[in-house]
């Protein structure tokens, strides 16, 4: 009974590696072609710049790969994908008879790993006598992890690795077949006959943003821009895309927020007990133990910023630019194309000019938002660029939420006047671009007269501009409020237009009911 028993067992045994033995691994190292499209971060506002060290944003990676393959059953690793990779995303196609299953392989080449994935494996274990450089080399069995110490087993007994205080270091004959130097995703895929194809994978990755960065120099008179925008691709990716089509998406996606999981990618950190080896190696044969080795290196996390993002600062609406991007209607959302291939590089910036627009039609206008009874100190009003998205403008494209910094000419230099955000804004639509807070121009509420039933106030707004400024007062809480004067109206709220003079100022007068509640009672 037991010789049948351990004849069967040989048999499954066998079997089972002439299955392993059927299954080709196919290794595509590169794409052939690749194409990146970036989307924004859903959850960001306009306002805010995208956070360098954690991107919320992600990609589309559209790659093409020549692949061939044996009649059969193989596993395709197409290495070099992204390091953010979605597995769940991902579309192969280019295979006839389609795929079996897909995996991204979670183990990434590094001295932990192999180590790791090399686990009861023979390697050769290489010591150098520091006394006279003379290089020994034995068989060994790895037979602990890369977690402390590492044990191995030699013919001389166990010994953890570099506890002897001799130079001595580990050679591995190959490099297990589930590790890879960059991501990988593999895909399991049959054929029944050879097959030698294009095939195309397409997925979703994280670690991605991009944004629009509008720079817009304003006449001597106020009332015209040069606009000139571009469009910062982000990418916190370990993989780079060289020469890649690339292209960004505007508009709102209903998309949940999701990250991969980073593939493991281990460091080698040893330590000893106090014996330093369990093995008889006679440590005077080698000489006095070398000092403790130094701490490892952090990694670097800095992100690599292209030269065309460091000479931002130094540009203004007026520099020449070589690129510009297309833009493409994709239904609601909006698609910007750069014209030629790119490459989207690892851990780094890249700014490609995507709009340019001379003497685009805006005006300064200072505004408040009041509440008709708070009487008090001056406050300043606040700035606003103010511009209509039509082409009588100069303008008439749809424009992606992004920051905007504003200059002047001043002894023919540019001076930054003001900084402030552009939101999604379609064609047709007002563009109003917050500035800051004036510093000559001021607002006030005075309490003119005390009645029974109704108080008079005023609104003075000052000007010590050399230039008249044009100021706009929104009225809340108005119920009962009565100005001196008619008003317009902007989105159900008395909106008080005027134009202040220079070194001049404006009043306008209004009265609002008493409330006498408590003397009724």
């Amino acid at each position: 009974m037991g010789r049948i028993f351990a004849f069967a067992v040989a048999a499954l045994a066998l079997c089972g590696a002439a299955s392993a033995s059927a299954q080709a691994i196919v290794a595509s190292v590169r794409p052939d072609a690749v194409a990146v499209t970036v989307y924004r971060d859903p959850n960001r506002s306009p306002e805010q710049a995208p956070n360098l060290e954690w991107l919320n944003g992600y990609a589309l990676i559209s790659e093409t790969r020549q692949v061939s393959i044996p009649a059969g059953e193989s596993v395709v690793r197409f290495e070099g994908v992204a390091s953010g990779i979605l597995p769940q995303t991902a579309i192969v196609s280019g295979f006839a008879e389609g795929i079996v299953e897909r995996n991204r392989d979670a183990y990434l080449l590094s001295p932990g790993t192999l180590l790791d994935r090399s686990l009861g494996r023979r390697v050769h274990l290489r010591r150098t006598s520091l006394a006279t450089g003379a290089v020994r080399e034995q068989e060994a069995i790895i037979r602990s992890s890369a977690d402390g110490a590492v044990v191995l087993q030699t013919a001389d007994g166990f010994e953890a690795l570099r506890c002897t205080g001799i130079p001595e270091t580990l050679v591995y004959d190959e490099v297990p077949a589930e590790l890879a130097s960059t991501p990988t995703l593999s895909v399991r895929v049959r054929s029944s006959a050879p097959l030698s194809a294009a095939v195309t994978l397409s997925y979703l990755a994280s670690n991605f943003d991009w944004q629009a960065n509008y720079i817009a120099t304003l006449s001597e008179d106020g009332e015209r821009a040069d606009l000139l925008a571009w469009l910062t691709l982000a990418s916190n990716d370990d993989t780079s895309f060289p020469d890649a089509s690339t292209q960004a998406v505007a508009g709102q996606l209903n998309r949940e927020n999701a990250r991969a999981e980073p593939a493991e990618a281990r460091s080698l950190e040893l330590r000893c007990w106090p014996q330093a080896s369990t093995s008889d190696i006679p440590l005077q044969d080698f000489g006095p133990p070398p000092p403790p080795p130094p701490p490892p290196a952090m990694a670097d996390e800095a992100i690599v910023v292209t030269g065309s993002r460091i000479q931002t600062a130094q540009l203004t609406a007026n520099s020449p630019v070589t690129m510009i991007a297309e833009q493409e209607a994709l239904g609601d959302v909006k698609l910007y194309r750069i014209p030629e291939p790119v490459t989207v590089a690892a851990n780094s910036q890249k700014q490609v000019a995507f709009l340019t627009r001379d003497g685009v039609r805006v005006r300064m206008t200072y505004r408040r938002r009041v509440s008709p009874a708070d009487v008090g100190d001056p406050q300043p009003a606040q700035r606003l660029l103010v511009s209509r998205n039509r082409t009588e403008e100069g303008l008439g494209i749809p424009l992606p939420a992004g920051r905007l910094v504003l200059f002047t000419q001043a002894a023919q230099r540019p001076i930054l006047i003001g900084e402030g955000f552009v939101r999604d804004r379609a064609v047709g639509e007002d563009v109003e671009i917050e500035l800051g807070e004036a510093s000559g121009v001021f607002t006030q509420i005075e309490l003119v007269e005390e009645r029974k039933r109704e108080n008079r106030y005023r609104l003075v707004v000052t000007n010590d501009q050399a230039r008249p400024v044009r100021f706009e007062a929104e009225f809340e809480d108005s119920t009962g409020f009565r100005p001196g004067r008619r008003l317009g109206r902007r989105d159900g709220r008395p909106l008080w237009t005027v134009t202040v003079p220079a070194h001049g100022r404006a009043v306008l007068r209004y009265r609002l009911p008493v409330d006498n509640e408590d003397e009724d009672d």
